[in-house]
């Protein structure tokens, strides 16, 4: 699976991870120039996990996005739908309840978590909006989501320098640290297809969210989405 352009189905996109797993946090941290350590530490701060809280971390691969959940005292189920993550991931920290799950037919109860957030994985959702709305209808009343997902940068001679990054420069890299430097190729083509800032948020009012609204980190690159579920 290389093309953003396929239906991106569940069992081709798990697989693709499956096969990146064991390099897969090297990778990018590689191809982000160390970018996404930054990233994530954002999304920790906007999360606000607090002791006892359950977070659900949706897409979160080999559970290294966790981790800084845990610090706080919540409690934090890491869920992805490629095994391979999880294995790679049981490996690492077995104590996290690594948990298998599709995004749009998560395998939780309404109403559960005080806070749900998905890092660089909803795009690889094959219908978006349905994740979205599983995502609300996992969170209690007055609960937060975030999303942090590439997006694109606001300033247009910044945006040319990175699209030609990302379809240039991204798949000898890739090909030089990734074992399946293809999926990378698929990843690029996807950032490039993704909807922008206020079409995500748009969105995420429509599956149902209150209070949207976002953040542009590293000038675009990433963007990060909040909202809030209405009591």
């Amino acid at each position: 699976m290389t093309r953003a352009s396929l239906d991106k189905q569940p069992h081709e996109v798990a697989s693709m991870f499956d096969d990146v797993a064991a390099n897969y946090d090297l990778t990018n941290d590689v191809l982000s120039l160390g970018q996404d350590r930054r990233w994530r530490k954002e999304v920790a701060q906007a999360v606000d996990a607090r002791p006892a809280e359950k977070v659900l971390d949706l897409a979160a691969g080999t559970g290294t996005s966790s981790l800084p959940f845990t610090a706080t005292g919540a409690y934090v189920v890491p869920c992805d739908f490629s095994l391979g993550m999880l294995r790679e991931g049981k490996k690492r920290n077995p104590w996290l309840p690594l948990t298998a799950g599709d995004a749009t037919k998560l395998p939780f109860a309404d109403d559960v978590f005080d806070a749900v957030t998905i890092s660089f994985g909803l795009r690889n959702v094959q219908d978006t909006d349905a994740a979205l709305r599983e995502l609300h209808r996992v969170t209690k009343p007055g609960g937060r989501v975030v999303i942090c997902e590439f997006s694109h940068p606001t300033w247009a001679p910044f945006r040319t320098v990175y699209e030609e990054y990302l379809m240039r420069a991204l798949p000898p890299v890739a090909r030089a640290v990734s074992s399946n430097p293809d999926a990378y190729v698929y990843l690029a083509e996807s950032i490039q297809s993704w909807p922008d800032q206020p079409a995500l948020a748009r969105r995420l009012q429509q599956a149902g969210w209150s209070k949207v609204a976002w953040r542009n980190l590293t000038g675009g690159i990433v963007a990060l989405h909040r909202g809030t579920k209405p009591r």
